[in-house]
C-alpha cells in the first residue's frame, strides 16, 4: 500500500534563518490552498506593481495568489516526490525561479487562460527599466502650469515661458527605445502621461487532479 502524502510535516531548517515565523505562515497558507483549490498554477511576472496585484486580487476574490520567497513556496510543494504533499505536485516547484507566484483557483482552466491571455495593464515606466518606444516632445505648447518651468528644466527640458504658456523651444527627444531611463526621464514621461510600462502574466505551468502540465 503506498504511504499517504497526507499531513507531511514540512521542515524550514534549509532555509536562511530571520523571520520564520512568517516563512512558516507562508508554508501553512500555501499548504492550505492546496487542499481548498482544485487547480494550482504557477505564473511569471515583469514589472509588477502593487496595484496591479491588488486589483488582480480583487478579480478573483475566491481565489488565491502567493508572491513570497521562492524557496520557502517550493518546500510548501515539496521538491521531490519523497518530499510532494500530493502526487506530481513537487513538479511545479522547478518553476518557482526569479519574478514567479501561484495562483490557486477551483475556476475551469480554459476561463484562467482565456483570462491572463488578455490581461494587460499598463503603467509608468520606472528609472533603470528599458525604454520601450523612442518619445520625442514636439516643439510648441507643453500642457503645463507656468509654475513648473524650473522644475522642467532642471528635468533637461529646452522650456521657456511665451506670453505665460510653458513652450518647449526645440524638438526634443525624452527617451531612446531599448535605453535605460534616468530618473529625470522616467519623471518626465509621469508628467506627460505616457505610461509604456505593461504589465502581463505568463502562465507556465499548472496542477490538477495530480496531474502535471506545462503551457
Amino acid at each position: 500500500m503506498p504511504k499517504s502524502k497526507r499531513n507531511k510535516t514540512v521542515s524550514l531548517t534549509k532555509v536562511k534563518p530571520g523571520g520564520r515565523p512568517k516563512k512558516e505562515g507562508l508554508v501553512q497558507n500555501v499548504s492550505e490552498a492546496l487542499d481548498t483549490y482544485d487547480s494550482i498554477y504557477v505564473f511569471k511576472f515583469d514589472n509588477l506593481r502593487a496595484s496591479t496585484l491588488k486589483n488582480l486580487r480583487q478579480m478573483h476574490r475566491e481565489d488565491r495568489y502567493f508572491l513570497g520567497k521562492n524557496k520557502i513556496m517550493q518546500l510548501a510543494l515539496g521538491r521531490t516526490p519523497e518530499e510532494e504533499p500530493k502526487e506530481n505536485i513537487h513538479k511545479l516547484s522547478q518553476h518557482l525561479a526569479g519574478s514567479s507566484g501561484l495562483f490557486c483557483t477551483s475556476r475551469p482552466r480554459k476561463q484562467i487562460v482565456d483570462f491572463f491571455k488578455k490581461f494587460v495593464e499598463t503603467d509608468y515606466a520606472r528609472s533603470g527599466t528599458p525604454a520601450t518606444v523612442t518619445h520625442t516632445i514636439p516643439a510648441g505648447p507643453l500642457p503645463f502650469q507656468h509654475t513648473m518651468v524650473d522644475q522642467l528644466r532642471k528635468l533637461g527640458l529646452p522650456v521657456m515661458l511665451k506670453t505665460g504658456v510653458v513652450t518647449c523651444e526645440r524638438h526634443h527627444k525624452v527617451c531612446t527605445k531599448g535605453t535605460p531611463l534616468t530618473p529625470e526621464q522616467a519623471q518626465v514621461l509621469k508628467l506627460l502621461d505616457v505610461k509604456t510600462c505593461q504589465f502581463k502574466v505568463q502562465l507556465v505551468a499548472v496542477w490538477e487532479n495530480n496531474n502535471y502540465t506545462e503551457f
